[in-house]
């Protein structure tokens, strides 16, 4: 069993864990059991009814959230020539080709998103083993390898989230800050919760959305009655 804070004990002291709730309700709840000294991230914990061990069954894509995340992100673009240009005036941190290839293979990390355009893909395909397994290597699948830097950039800094479901078939996303309030953060999370529906594989059958849960970064997690999801997505 794991042990638990007397700040997380306090917080769920009232609630029960198990209940499934509406969306709103989840929401309300993991927001009012919010206890950090800082501004908590919302997080949504998605079960989906696919096996993604086979490729025709893996959901991944991106959707810029009509909120944003409430954070600063750091994107780097690989590109050449007037793109270089492009990417500056559109707010890139770091930019560059063959030269910032070189810096990430001595170790420079510092970026939270990274966009290239196609012509830069064989030199990024060299850090492919160091950018992959943080999260940073461009994809086409999710709109991180294009010619449309500056429309990339503006998504990825204004709160763009791609989604991923790992190896269980849990897809994890952010939904914004505790600050943000219910509203917003239920606004986020109907966004996601359809561009999740419209990655829905061909070969998945039977149910798709299986459970779902609702959390803080240091708080619990808060079940949702999946019987009133179809309500939730139509409002």
């Amino acid at each position: 069993m794991p042990k638990h804070g007397k700040k997380f004990l306090t917080a769920v002291k009232s609630v029960s864990l198990q209940e499934r709730s509406s969306v709103e309700d989840a929401v309300a709840k993991s927001l009012s059991s919010a206890f950090a000294k800082f501004d908590e991230t919302v997080d949504v914990a998605l079960r989906l009814g696919v096996d993604p061990k086979y490729s025709d069954q893996m959901v991944r894509g991106a959707i810029a959230l009509p909120h944003g995340l409430g954070k600063s992100v750091r994107v780097a673009v690989f590109c050449k020539g007037e793109k270089q240009n492009e990417a500056k005036e559109a707010g890139a941190d770091v930019y560059g080709a063959e030269d910032l290839v070189s810096r990430v293979k001595e170790g420079f990390l510092d970026f939270d998103a990274a966009i290239a355009t196609p012509d830069c893909m064989a030199l990024v395909g060299q850090v492919g083993r160091i950018l992959g397994p943080r999260g940073l290597m461009p994809n086409a699948k999710t709109g991180t390898v294009t010619m449309d830097i500056a429309k990339t950039i503006n998504e990825l800094k204004a709160g763009r989230v791609e989604f991923k479901v790992d190896k269980a078939g849990i897809l994890h996303a952010p939904l914004g800050k505790v600050s943000f309030g219910s509203e917003k953060i239920l606004g986020n999370l109907r966004a996601l919760l359809k561009a999740v529906n419209q990655a829905k594989p061909q070969a998945a059958k039977g149910s798709y959305m299986l459970t779902m849960s609702i959390s803080t970064t240091m708080g619990p997690g808060f079940k949702v009655d999946m019987n009133q999801l179809k309500k939730f997505l139509e409002a």
